[in-house]
């Protein structure tokens, strides 16, 4: 437990974290890399170059100082931070060095202002978190390893199948390369594929939702290429994945992680949005409520820039084809000509409230929604507009979390 001395110094820090708290993280993953570089076997190198990392820890930081007196209100967030860390093999030892290079952080960007008061009290305060995300993470390692078909660490994966889905997105059907039996998942978990590129000084470690239903004698991924845009590289590891890994070669996976999953308890009409690759986890959510929920009723919304791109759209109509209880509604923002002349969507331009109205039958539904950012404002713009429930609404950023708390007022 903290003394209420420490709880005290801590909260004064509050201000000060929200307008350097970015500052300090980046100073902190800068010192810490340069003394371990070890470490950037782990991290991802892409969020830290668009700054994603640091925005998020500082968020987490600033969470921490602002509820440093009741710690379980952030249990959610430490939880969702803790199945990353398992997903990549974080370990206890490597705490204590995150410890100390943020302490160090704290010091450098703030000088005289970081008294040794201030920095004894963050000392306390993060051995307390950081106890917290070791139990929580111990958990789930012994978890990950004893369920059945489950195992620590990486275990080696065989590609049985590559399927093109689209343009930019492939499928990647994988199999234990020894013959054994797999963890089951819960719909909405992701694994983590960790690759060692030619050329590349690092490992990358990347997480991937799982796109089929579980029970399954293979997992299946389904990677959207990214392809290098202005002020964006290409993805390092989706560039390799699609060009360099074909039928039968191996992949290094951890066992199913995340805590953005469909609650198969509830039988509430269920709305299932996504945009661009972030129809991964809602088609193993969607796949599994029809085998095992046959009378709930879904919606199926996607939003993509025209069928070249839309992946997984031939498996979701046959879905709906067969199941009465789904129904599906395409928004394409820039259709091809083919697109119209074979009816290939149902909306054009962008996805807004008054379509969202005409598409789900009443908003008294459990919502779940996942694509790139601006998509995820809009959506949860929408429907917190709507009046909808914040606990009937679900979503999970691909990356690092990030918060859509400030999207209410976002334009739709």
């Amino acid at each position: 437990m903290l003394s209420s001395q420490t709880i005290q110094i801590i909260k004064s820090t509050v201000p000060v974290l929200e307008k350097h708290g970015t500052d300090i993280t980046k100073r902190f993953y800068q010192m810490m890399f340069t003394a371990h570089p070890e470490l950037l076997n782990i991290f991802n190198h892409a969020n830290q170059s668009r700054g994603r990392q640091q925005t998020a820890l500082a968020n987490v930081v600033y969470a921490a100082a602002l509820h440093i007196d009741k710690l379980e209100s952030i249990l959610p967030v430490v939880k969702q931070i803790a199945h990353k860390h398992r997903s990549l093999g974080v370990t206890a030892d490597q705490y204590p060095i995150v410890g100390q290079h943020l302490l160090a952080a704290i010091k450098d960007v703030l000088g005289d202002a970081a008294t040794d008061e201030i920095l004894g009290a963050w000392a306390e305060a993060y051995g307390v978190i950081a106890n917290v995300f070791i139990e929580v993470e111990a958990g789930m390692y012994e978890e990950a390893e004893r369920q059945d078909g489950g195992w620590a660490g990486f275990r080696a994966f065989r590609v049985m199948r590559k399927v093109e889905e689209s343009a930019v997105i492939t499928s990647f059907y994988l199999a234990p390369e020894d013959g054994g039996a797999i963890a089951s998942f819960e719909p909405g978990q992701y694994i983590s594929v960790k690759v060692e590129i030619p050329g590349e000084a690092n490992t990358h470690i990347r997480q991937y939702s799982l796109s089929d239903a579980p029970g399954k004698p293979y997992y299946r991924i389904s990677v959207k290429r990214e392809d290098e845009l202005p002020g964006k590289p290409a993805g390092k590891v989706s560039t390799y994945l699609h060009e360099r890994i074909g039928q039968g070669d191996v992949l290094m996976l951890s066992a199913p992680a995340g805590e953005f999953i469909l609650d198969r308890r509830d039988d509430r009409p269920l709305v299932l949005l996504s945009g661009g690759v972030g129809l991964t986890p809602m088609v193993s959510m969607l796949k599994t409520v029809v085998d095992a929920q046959p009378g709930r009723p879904v919606a199926f919304i996607h939003a993509a820039h025209n069928g070249d791109v839309h992946a997984l759209k031939a498996e979701v109509e046959e879905i709906a084809a067969r199941s009465p209880q789904v129904s599906v509604s395409w928004c394409y923002g820039l259709p091809t000509p083919r697109d119209r002349e074979t009816s290939a969507y149902h909306r054009e331009g962008f996805v807004d409230l008054p379509w969202l109205q005409r598409v789900i039958p009443a908003k008294e539904a459990c919502f779940y929604f996942c694509g790139p950012v601006p998509f995820m404002k809009t959506v949860y713009g929408a429907l917190r507009a709507w009046g909808v429930p914040e606990a009937d609404v679900r979503f999970e950023f691909f990356g690092p979390a990030g918060s859509l708390q400030e999207a209410e007022a976002a334009q739709v």
